[in-house]
């Protein structure tokens, strides 16, 4: 099968859409299928500027390495990758825009596309999704940022227009995947046909209870602290301000991993905060594994993969009872749920798992066991039976 992937975002930025649409060209690749991937162009001057900040004099780490040149992401991405030209985002360079350009449509008839897959869809999905309708090809939309939060935070309004574009996009495709039930209750809210459920995996492998590490642990918590991390965007929907009670618990030691335009106010609502920047791979693994509780405060997540990667780390979880957390987070047995934007609540959270220490135990086990079957492959084979059913259903509309 002859997939192009139309990604707002790929490696190497570091976001939820980017590592999806990079897992599902390898999964594709590995099952014997061509993917090529169209991609807003990425710059090192979307992440220019010095070196993100120092951690706290106490932690010893190496510094966050500088990220990699597109062209070296690119020839270690498992498939062609068109770039077309684009923007940083005003006030958020982290975030490429891309500009109109010919070469959607033209790579997908030069790639005789049989399936376009649509990683996120908003500037240039749309575009894509307007080729794909001229070209005759079939499209699946992938569900991925709730756009509509987004404009609630950041604009204070907006939320009806932004619903207006996701579903004018979402209702050309041939079918749209939604990575939890919360995204699927949005999207057929807000009369968006033809949804279906397709979550996200989890690298098991990479990221497991072993890696935990004492030394580490000693340079984080010199005292002995328990705790408590963050991995992700440091941007103003994710409400990581929400972490300033924890900050202040006797025995506490906060952990942010991740960069953002949030980051100077953070460090600031965070005193005694451990701020390391961006960390990838087996370094974030190991940061993860050494981790006692993780805690998640964004309440827009349509799925919030780094929940999962604490959960295959052992970690138990504290994340708000909102969103894609509301599936991956059994209350009670592998973290603890808690209202949205409630800082008091997070604070309580963490201040009962700290009590507790059997039970954190007891939720760190169950957690790994709980996401121990969702790996890449099993979802990437779920992905490649909803294109033989769109495929299918084309197939016999033309009949």
């Amino acid at each position: 099968m002859r997939v192009v992937i139309v990604t707002e975002s790929f490696p190497p930025d570091v976001n939820g859409v980017a590592h999806c649409a990079l897992q599902t060209a390898r999964h594709l690749v590995a099952r014997g299928h061509d993917p090529l991937v169209i991609a807003p162009a990425s710059s090192s001057a979307a992440f220019a500027g010095a070196e993100p900040p120092s951690p706290s004099p106490a932690v010893s780490l190496s510094p966050s390495p500088r990220t990699a040149s597109p062209r070296t992401a690119d020839s270690d991405a498992p498939c062609p990758v068109v770039r077309v030209p684009s923007l940083p985002l005003p006030g958020y360079p982290q975030v490429r825009v891309a500009l109109p350009s010919r070469r959607v449509a033209a790579t997908l008839a030069a790639h005789r596309a049989d399936l376009v897959h649509l990683a996120g869809p908003f500037v240039l999905g749309v575009r894509g999704m307007a080729a794909a309708a001229r070209l005759g090809i079939p499209a699946v939309a992938v569900y991925q940022t709730d756009l509509a939060g987004y404009a609630r935070t950041y604009m204070g309004a907006g939320e009806a227009a932004a619903w207006r574009r996701l579903r004018a996009v979402h209702s050309a495709a041939d079918r749209t995947l939604a990575p939890s039930s919360a995204a699927v209750k949005d999207l057929e809210e807000h009369r968006v046909p033809r949804v279906r459920l397709w979550p996200r995996g989890v690298d098991t492998v990479r990221f497991r209870p072993e890696l935990r590490d004492d030394a580490l642990r000693r340079r984080l918590a010199p005292n002995g602290e328990l705790i408590v991390g963050y991995v992700g965007r440091l941007a103003a929907e994710k409400h990581v301000e929400l972490l300033s009670g924890v900050c202040g618990l006797p025995g506490v030691r906060v952990v942010i991993v991740g960069d953002g335009p949030s980051e100077p106010s953070l460090r600031t609502t965070l005193p005694g905060a451990v701020f390391l920047g961006r960390r990838t791979g087996d370094e974030l693994a190991r940061i993860f594994a050494s981790f006692d509780v993780f805690a998640h405060t964004g309440p827009y997540e349509t799925f919030c993969q780094t929940v999962q990667e604490a959960m295959a780390s052992g970690v138990p979880v504290v994340a708000p009872a909102a969103g894609g957390p509301i599936d991956l987070v059994d209350h009670g047995r592998t973290g603890l749920l808690v209202p949205p934007h409630d800082a008091r609540a997070v604070t309580g959270a963490v201040r009962d798992l700290q009590a507790a220490p059997e039970l954190r135990a007891s939720y760190g086990r169950t957690a790994r066991a709980t996401v121990e079957g969702r790996t890449w492959a099993a979802v990437g084979d779920q992905l490649l039976d909803h294109y033989a059913e769109v495929l299918g259903e084309r197939t016999a509309v033309v009949a």
